[in-house]
This record gives C-alpha cells, sequence and structure tokens, in this order.
C-alpha cells in the first residue's frame, strides 16, 4: 500500500480507505462484529491505515464495533467519523450543522470510539441552514481542545466549501483538508465543479461508492451473479447502468482482473488527490478490492471506459472549452 498526505495537510494516509458503513448489522445486511474483525485485520495486513466510518451507521453499530476492535492499536490509524445526521429523530437541535449538533455528536462518537479525539472529523453534509461561519469557528474549537486533529466536508456544493475555506483563511481558523464525495463510473458529477476546486484548493478526495452500490462490481454481468442484492436488481437498472458495467466486466476479462478492481482503479487514476473509499461485508469483498491499488489501467482502456459513460461537463465546462479557439486565437495555450 502506498501512502500520500490528505490534501495540504501533513496527514499521511494509505492510497485505499476503509469504509465501515458495513460494520454492523443493524438496518439491514451487514457485518457481524467476527467478520468486521477479520476485516479490519487484513487491511491493516496490507497497510491500510484510514478508516471511515458516521455517527449514524448501523444506527451507530459501526463506531462501537470500531471502539471495541481498535482497543489497543488506535494510533496505528488515521481514524475519521462524521456528523450532521439526527441524532434523535424528536429533536430538532439532534440534526444539523450547528454547534449545539457538532458538540454533542462529538462527545457522543469519542465515547463509542473509546478514543479522546478523532483524526478527521467530516461534516457529512451541507444542510442548508446553519451559517458556513457558525460550522467552521465551532470546528475550529473542537481542533483548539484536541478532539479533533483536522476537519473535511462531505457531500457539499463547491460554492460553500471554498467559501468555508477562505473565511478560515482569513479568521486563522482550521481549514477544510478534505472533500468527501460520490465518485464512480456511474456518477462523474465532481468533475464539473468538485474535483476541480479540491485540486485547486489543496483538499484531499475520499471517494465513496467507487463501484455505484455494487453495479459495477460484476454481480450483474457475470454468468450466475444475483437477480437482487436486496436493494437494486437486474432490472431496476437503467440502459446505462447496463452499459458501462458490461464494459468493465470486458476491461476486467481482457487484463485478467475483476470488475470491482478495475471499477475502483479508474476512481484512483483520475487524480492525485483521490482516495477512493472501500467497504465491504466480507473478507473475500475487501480482498479483491485491496489488488485494485496494483492494477494500473492502460490508456486505451481507460479511453474505453469513459466513452462507454457518455458523460459531458455541460455548461460552463464545454462552453469554455468550446469557445476558448474563438477567445484566444493563435495565443490559446496547450493545457498540457
Amino acid at each position: 500500500m502506498r501512502y500520500r498526505t490528505l490534501g495540504a495537510s501533513g496527514l499521511r494516509v494509505s492510497e485505499l480507505i476503509l469504509g465501515a458503513m458495513t460494520f454492523g448489522e443493524q438496518g439491514g445486511v451487514g457485518a457481524p462484529l467476527p467478520e468486521c474483525r477479520r476485516i479490519l485485520d487484513l487491511y491493516a495486513e496490507a497497510g491500510g491505515n484510514m478508516i471511515d466510518t458516521a455517527i449514524n451507521y448501523r444506527d451507530g453499530a459501526s463506531e462501537q464495533i470500531l471502539g471495541e476492535l481498535l482497543e489497543g492499536r488506535r494510533e496505528s490509524f488515521v481514524l475519521s467519523t462524521k456528523y450532521t445526521v439526527s441524532r434523535d429523530r424528536a429533536d430538532p437541535n439532534a440534526a444539523g450543522n450547528h454547534r449545539k449538533n457538532l458538540r454533542a455528536s462529538l462527545e457522543t462518537s469519542l465515547r463509542r470510539l473509546r478514543t479522546d479525539y478523532v483524526d478527521v472529523y467530516w461534516v457529512h453534509m451541507w444542510d442548508r441552514d446553519t451559517p458556513i461561519e457558525e460550522t467552521m469557528r465551532a470546528l475550529d474549537d473542537a481542533v483548539r481542545a484536541g478532539k479533533v486533529l483536522y476537519v473535511g466536508i462531505s457531500d457539499a456544493p463547491a460554492w460553500i466549501v471554498s467559501r468555508a475555506n477562505t473565511l478560515a483563511q482569513w479568521h486563522g481558523w482550521s481549514p477544510f483538508i478534505g472533500l468527501q464525495v460520490p465518485y464512480s463510473l456511474l456518477q462523474r458529477d465532481i468533475e464539473r465543479e468538485l474535483l476541480p476546486m479540491a485540486e485547486s484548493l489543496g483538499l484531499g478526495v475520499t471517494a465513496w461508492s467507487p463501484l455505484a452500490g455494487g453495479v459495477l462490481s460484476g454481480k450483474y454481468t457475470r454468468p450466475g451473479g444475483p437477480a437482487t442484492d436486496g436493494r437494486l436488481t437486474a432490472e431496476s437498472l437503467s440502459a446505462r447502468d447496463h452499459a458501462v458495467a458490461r464494459v468493465v466486466q470486458d476491461v476486467a476479462d481482457d487484463l485478467g482482473a475483476t470488475p470491482s478492481q478495475v471499477a475502483i482503479a479508474w476512481t484512483a487514476s483520475r487524480s492525485r488527490a483521490i482516495h477512493p473509499i472501500i467497504g465491504a461485508r466480507r473478507v473475500e469483498q475487501l480482498r479483491d478490492n485491496l489488488a485494485a491499488a496494483d492494477l494500473t489501467l492502460p490508456p486505451e482502456s481507460v479511453a474505453r471506459l469513459e466513452q462507454a459513460t457518455g458523460f459531458t461537463l455541460g455548461f460552463p465546462g464545454d462552453f469554455i472549452a468550446q469557445t476558448s479557439p474563438w477567445v484566444f486565437g493563435a495565443a490559446l495555450a496547450d493545457p498540457s
């Protein structure tokens, strides 16, 4: 496993991050404690060092299980969790990005994780109501109190993230060092605004769902695959979903790899800022996913995969690219 600093911070994290959303059997199909232990052990043996969870994953069981499994080896991992999602549906202040929920959520997570600090504390998503100034100041207070080392944000518009880090720079607050967003061959939206912003501002990008909820894992394209996994069915997928999944399968067959490895390797190859988050319910799944770190996709395979997605930047990206020769004439610079 190779390591890179997370964004502009000095925090060194492995190229693949372990997602613990599957840790626990509450609220649907997940991994029981013994299997979670095997998953974490395999990840650590492979050199992985960053774990991603959230206060609401498996109704809190994910954090509780991690707290037990990390006993005695907490310092060997970069531990991250998130807040925003409601802790109590009957309490209007038990959710959101405001100071009150941040404080209560952080204390709850620290107690479950059996630690006195988290390495990265993520705002789980933009709540559209809390002033970003309040959130950034409250996060900075948590950093100054030693309960959080770094902060990041997930699932938010580019303009909010940019404004937040500009405010942090002006006031001397702790800036976001990371951005957590969905990214896969089936969901390339971040290429329009979020990924360019992250690269420009020096944010690490932890990419969730690189397998598009399992659609790109091969389960619907390999012979004898399941008709359903409890959430999706082969019939519920769009024609585009099936088309892209088939190309991923074909590329995997050509390279002697698995579809999961191809899909994860593509996500990782898009930018040095990107660290795919890989999750698993079984240790065999994780072993397969980890092998993506050693897979290098040939340029012709990358072109084939991306052509299948039919993705375009849309406005203003495509417009700017199309009009650049008209704007700059002979002075147009080669972007490479």
